[in-house]
Protein backbone atom coordinates (compact mmCIF):
# COMPACT_ATOMS: atom_id res chain seq x y z
CA UNK A 1 0.00 0.00 0.00
CA UNK A 2 1.24 3.41 -1.09
CA UNK A 3 0.65 6.19 1.24
CA UNK A 4 0.62 10.02 -0.29
CA UNK A 5 3.25 13.01 1.60
CA UNK A 6 3.62 16.19 0.03
CA UNK A 7 1.65 14.99 -3.26
CA UNK A 8 4.50 12.36 -3.45
CA UNK A 9 3.67 8.71 -3.10
CA UNK A 10 6.18 6.43 -0.22
CA UNK A 11 6.31 2.84 0.79
CA UNK A 12 5.27 2.44 4.72
CA UNK A 13 8.84 1.68 5.31
CA UNK A 14 9.91 5.07 3.31
CA UNK A 15 7.70 7.11 5.23
CA UNK A 16 8.81 5.39 8.63
CA UNK A 17 12.59 6.24 7.39
CA UNK A 18 11.70 9.90 6.35
CA UNK A 19 10.15 10.10 9.88
CA UNK A 20 13.42 8.65 11.51
CA UNK A 21 15.96 10.93 9.80
CA UNK A 22 13.22 13.96 10.40
CA UNK A 23 13.57 13.48 14.11
CA UNK A 24 17.28 12.70 14.16
CA UNK A 25 17.47 16.45 12.50
CA UNK A 26 15.12 18.09 14.53
CA UNK A 27 16.52 16.49 18.04
CA UNK A 28 20.28 17.09 16.97
CA UNK A 29 21.75 20.64 16.35
CA UNK A 30 23.86 21.71 13.25
CA UNK A 31 26.85 22.61 14.79
CA UNK A 32 26.92 18.79 17.14
CA UNK A 33 26.22 17.07 13.59
CA UNK A 34 29.00 19.35 12.29
CA UNK A 35 31.01 18.26 15.46
CA UNK A 36 30.16 14.50 15.49
CA UNK A 37 30.95 14.91 11.26
CA UNK A 38 34.31 16.40 11.59
CA UNK A 39 35.45 13.74 14.38
CA UNK A 40 34.17 11.10 12.64
CA UNK A 41 36.49 11.73 9.77
CA UNK A 42 39.67 12.88 11.85
CA UNK A 43 39.35 8.99 13.54
CA UNK A 44 38.92 7.90 10.35
CA UNK A 45 42.00 9.70 8.89
CA UNK A 46 44.00 8.61 12.02
CA UNK A 47 43.32 4.97 11.14
CA UNK A 48 44.41 4.75 7.91
CA UNK A 49 47.50 6.96 7.99
CA UNK A 50 48.67 4.94 10.97
CA UNK A 51 50.04 1.62 9.90
CA UNK A 52 52.01 2.97 7.30
CA UNK A 53 54.02 5.27 9.80
CA UNK A 54 57.63 4.92 8.85
CA UNK A 55 59.53 2.75 11.87
CA UNK A 56 61.52 4.29 14.27
CA UNK A 57 65.07 3.05 13.79
CA UNK A 58 67.07 1.59 16.14
CA UNK A 59 69.75 2.90 15.80
CA UNK A 60 70.58 6.45 17.53
CA UNK A 61 67.37 6.34 18.77
CA UNK A 62 67.90 7.00 22.64
CA UNK A 63 68.69 10.37 24.17
CA UNK A 64 72.37 10.97 25.12
CA UNK A 65 72.62 11.99 29.02
CA UNK A 66 76.01 12.98 30.52
CA UNK A 67 77.04 10.04 32.68
CA UNK A 68 78.75 10.28 35.70
CA UNK A 69 82.55 10.03 34.24
CA UNK A 70 81.80 13.11 31.58
CA UNK A 71 80.84 10.53 29.11
CA UNK A 72 77.23 9.88 27.52
CA UNK A 73 74.94 7.24 28.54
CA UNK A 74 73.25 5.18 26.07
CA UNK A 75 70.16 2.49 26.73
CA UNK A 76 70.63 -0.86 25.75
CA UNK A 77 68.51 -3.57 24.83
CA UNK A 78 64.60 -1.24 25.46
CA UNK A 79 66.01 0.58 28.66
CA UNK A 80 67.07 -2.90 30.79
CA UNK A 81 70.46 -1.98 30.49
CA UNK A 82 72.72 1.15 29.54
CA UNK A 83 76.49 1.84 28.99
CA UNK A 84 78.63 5.12 29.41
CA UNK A 85 80.61 5.92 26.32
CA UNK A 86 84.04 8.11 27.16
CA UNK A 87 85.90 9.57 24.57
CA UNK A 88 89.41 11.01 25.98
CA UNK A 89 92.03 13.11 24.92
CA UNK A 90 94.45 10.93 22.67
CA UNK A 91 91.78 8.59 21.42
CA UNK A 92 91.24 7.15 24.16
CA UNK A 93 87.50 5.18 23.97
CA UNK A 94 86.26 4.01 27.72
CA UNK A 95 82.72 1.90 27.99
CA UNK A 96 80.83 1.42 31.36
CA UNK A 97 78.35 -0.93 32.07
CA UNK A 98 75.49 0.06 34.15
CA UNK A 99 72.30 -1.38 35.10
CA UNK A 100 68.40 -0.02 34.56
CA UNK A 101 69.14 3.30 37.53
CA UNK A 102 72.02 4.95 34.67
CA UNK A 103 73.70 5.41 38.52
CA UNK A 104 74.03 1.75 39.30
CA UNK A 105 77.57 0.37 38.01
CA UNK A 106 76.40 -3.40 36.74
CA UNK A 107 79.38 -5.87 36.21
CA UNK A 108 79.20 -8.18 33.20
CA UNK A 109 81.15 -11.40 32.24
CA UNK A 110 84.74 -10.65 31.04
CA UNK A 111 85.03 -10.37 27.37
CA UNK A 112 86.36 -8.33 24.49
CA UNK A 113 84.07 -6.00 22.61
CA UNK A 114 84.66 -4.58 18.98
CA UNK A 115 83.05 -1.67 18.39
CA UNK A 116 82.85 -0.57 14.64
CA UNK A 117 83.52 3.48 14.35
CA UNK A 118 83.16 5.65 11.51
CA UNK A 119 83.52 9.58 10.91
CA UNK A 120 79.91 10.89 10.00
CA UNK A 121 80.99 11.77 6.59
CA UNK A 122 82.90 8.43 6.02
CA UNK A 123 81.13 5.26 5.49
CA UNK A 124 83.97 2.84 5.69
CA UNK A 125 84.11 1.77 9.82
CA UNK A 126 87.04 0.40 11.75
CA UNK A 127 86.86 -1.91 14.15
CA UNK A 128 88.05 -0.88 17.62
CA UNK A 129 88.50 -3.34 20.36
CA UNK A 130 87.75 -2.53 24.34
CA UNK A 131 89.29 -4.80 26.49
CA UNK A 132 88.16 -5.51 29.94
CA UNK A 133 89.22 -3.49 33.23
CA UNK A 134 88.79 -5.34 35.95
CA UNK A 135 88.51 -3.20 39.42
CA UNK A 136 89.11 -4.45 42.78
CA UNK A 137 85.11 -4.24 43.44
CA UNK A 138 84.18 -5.94 40.69
CA UNK A 139 83.20 -10.30 41.12
CA UNK A 140 85.66 -12.58 40.03
CA UNK A 141 85.32 -13.49 36.08
CA UNK A 142 83.19 -10.05 35.96
CA UNK A 143 84.36 -6.29 34.94
CA UNK A 144 82.49 -3.00 34.15
CA UNK A 145 84.80 -1.41 32.25
CA UNK A 146 86.17 -1.50 29.01
CA UNK A 147 88.87 0.49 27.24
CA UNK A 148 90.20 1.02 23.76
CA UNK A 149 91.81 3.19 21.57
CA UNK A 150 90.46 4.59 18.25
CA UNK A 151 92.72 6.02 15.54
CA UNK A 152 94.09 9.71 15.45
CA UNK A 153 92.36 10.73 12.67
CA UNK A 154 88.86 10.40 14.43
CA UNK A 155 89.65 12.21 17.39
CA UNK A 156 87.84 15.45 17.17
CA UNK A 157 84.76 13.99 14.46
CA UNK A 158 81.79 13.59 14.82
CA UNK A 159 81.69 9.97 15.17
CA UNK A 160 79.00 6.65 14.63
CA UNK A 161 79.27 3.89 17.17
CA UNK A 162 77.88 0.40 16.34
CA UNK A 163 78.53 -2.09 18.71
CA UNK A 164 76.79 -5.57 17.49
CA UNK A 165 77.30 -7.67 20.71
CA UNK A 166 77.91 -7.24 24.25
CA UNK A 167 76.90 -10.20 26.70
CA UNK A 168 74.81 -8.66 29.83
CA UNK A 169 73.13 -11.27 32.13
CA UNK A 170 73.30 -14.20 29.93
CA UNK A 171 71.73 -12.32 27.13
CA UNK A 172 73.14 -10.57 23.91
CA UNK A 173 72.38 -6.93 22.87
CA UNK A 174 73.37 -4.44 20.01
CA UNK A 175 73.66 -0.94 20.31
CA UNK A 176 74.75 2.37 18.39
CA UNK A 177 75.28 5.93 19.16
CA UNK A 178 76.61 9.09 17.40
CA UNK A 179 79.19 11.12 19.80
CA UNK A 180 82.33 13.85 19.29
CA UNK A 181 84.98 12.00 19.79
CA UNK A 182 87.24 13.89 22.64
CA UNK A 183 89.01 16.99 22.55
CA UNK A 184 91.73 18.58 23.20
CA UNK A 185 91.21 18.12 26.74
CA UNK A 186 90.70 14.89 28.53
CA UNK A 187 87.79 14.05 31.62
CA UNK A 188 89.84 12.52 34.13
CA UNK A 189 88.04 9.29 34.98
CA UNK A 190 86.53 8.29 38.73
CA UNK A 191 89.10 7.57 41.19
CA UNK A 192 87.96 3.73 42.83
CA UNK A 193 85.81 3.40 46.28
CA UNK A 194 88.70 2.31 48.18
CA UNK A 195 90.68 5.16 47.01
CA UNK A 196 87.86 7.68 47.45
CA UNK A 197 87.47 7.28 51.39
CA UNK A 198 90.82 7.86 51.57
CA UNK A 199 91.48 10.87 49.33
CA UNK A 200 88.54 12.87 50.43
CA UNK A 201 88.33 12.12 54.16
CA UNK A 202 92.13 12.90 55.42
CA UNK A 203 94.03 16.16 54.77
CA UNK A 204 97.37 16.71 53.47
CA UNK A 205 99.22 19.03 51.63
CA UNK A 206 96.89 22.11 50.91
CA UNK A 207 93.50 20.05 51.26
CA UNK A 208 93.32 20.53 55.26
CA UNK A 209 91.32 18.79 58.04
CA UNK A 210 89.17 21.94 58.02
CA UNK A 211 88.40 21.15 54.51
CA UNK A 212 87.27 17.62 55.07
CA UNK A 213 84.54 18.94 57.64
CA UNK A 214 83.93 21.96 55.27
CA UNK A 215 82.80 19.39 52.65
CA UNK A 216 80.43 17.53 54.50
CA UNK A 217 82.64 14.66 55.42
CA UNK A 218 81.71 12.92 52.71
CA UNK A 219 83.25 12.22 48.93
CA UNK A 220 82.40 14.08 46.01
CA UNK A 221 80.61 10.78 44.28
CA UNK A 222 78.61 10.41 47.43
CA UNK A 223 77.35 14.51 47.53
CA UNK A 224 76.57 14.57 43.77
CA UNK A 225 74.85 10.99 42.82
CA UNK A 226 73.22 11.57 40.05
CA UNK A 227 74.95 14.35 38.98
CA UNK A 228 74.19 15.13 35.36
CA UNK A 229 77.27 16.90 34.28
CA UNK A 230 77.59 18.94 30.96
CA UNK A 231 80.63 19.61 29.19
CA UNK A 232 81.03 22.69 27.37
CA UNK A 233 84.41 22.69 25.50
CA UNK A 234 84.47 26.29 24.19
CA UNK A 235 83.96 28.23 27.08
CA UNK A 236 83.28 32.04 26.71
CA UNK A 237 85.51 35.13 28.17
CA UNK A 238 84.35 35.87 31.81
CA UNK A 239 83.38 32.34 32.43
CA UNK A 240 84.99 30.28 34.95
CA UNK A 241 86.16 27.10 34.14
CA UNK A 242 87.40 23.81 35.50
CA UNK A 243 90.67 23.98 36.94
CA UNK A 244 91.24 20.33 35.77
CA UNK A 245 90.00 20.29 31.84
CA UNK A 246 89.77 24.26 31.42
CA UNK A 247 85.71 23.43 30.30
CA UNK A 248 82.79 25.66 31.14
CA UNK A 249 82.49 25.06 34.75
CA UNK A 250 79.26 24.47 36.44
CA UNK A 251 78.65 26.33 39.61
CA UNK A 252 76.17 23.33 41.12
CA UNK A 253 79.59 21.19 41.30
CA UNK A 254 81.62 22.91 44.29
CA UNK A 255 84.23 21.76 46.39
CA UNK A 256 86.57 23.63 49.20
CA UNK A 257 90.11 22.90 49.08
CA UNK A 258 92.42 25.19 51.04
CA UNK A 259 89.63 27.07 52.75
CA UNK A 260 87.98 28.49 48.73
CA UNK A 261 85.51 27.21 47.11
CA UNK A 262 86.21 26.11 43.21
CA UNK A 263 83.94 24.95 40.48
CA UNK A 264 84.45 22.09 38.77
CA UNK A 265 82.51 20.96 35.05
CA UNK A 266 81.77 16.87 36.73
CA UNK A 267 82.80 15.32 39.75
CA UNK A 268 85.74 13.16 38.93
CA UNK A 269 87.48 16.39 38.23
CA UNK A 270 87.02 17.08 42.01
CA UNK A 271 89.10 13.44 42.45
CA UNK A 272 91.56 14.85 40.83
CA UNK A 273 92.33 18.56 41.72
CA UNK A 274 91.84 17.37 45.10
CA UNK A 275 94.77 14.56 44.51
CA UNK A 276 96.53 17.80 43.04
CA UNK A 277 96.19 19.47 46.10
CA UNK A 278 97.16 16.87 49.00
CA UNK A 279 100.36 16.03 46.84
CA UNK A 280 100.93 19.94 46.25
CA UNK A 281 102.90 20.91 49.60
CA UNK A 282 102.80 24.31 48.19
CA UNK A 283 99.77 27.03 47.99
CA UNK A 284 97.51 26.26 44.91
CA UNK A 285 96.57 28.95 42.64
CA UNK A 286 93.29 31.10 43.75
CA UNK A 287 89.43 30.23 42.71
CA UNK A 288 89.86 33.80 40.98
CA UNK A 289 92.75 32.41 38.21
CA UNK A 290 89.97 30.09 36.99
CA UNK A 291 88.45 32.54 34.37
CA UNK A 292 88.44 32.09 30.65
CA UNK A 293 90.81 35.38 29.38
Amino acid sequence: MLTLINGSRHTPFQTKCRMIVRRWIESVTFRQSAIFVIASLGILCWMLWRPYQAPKSNVYEHGHDPGFNGGIIIAVGQDHYHVEALFAAGGMFKLFTLGKDQTQVLPVPIQEITAYVRSISYQEAVPVVLKPKPHSGDPAGQVSEFEGEIPLELVGSQLVVIVPNISIADKRFRFSFMTQAGDEKAMPAKVTNEAEQTLYLTSGGSYTSADVLANGSTTASKKYKGFRSSHDMHPKTGDIICPVTHTKANANCTWIIDGQKYSFCCPPCIDEFVKLAKENSGPIQAPSSYVKR
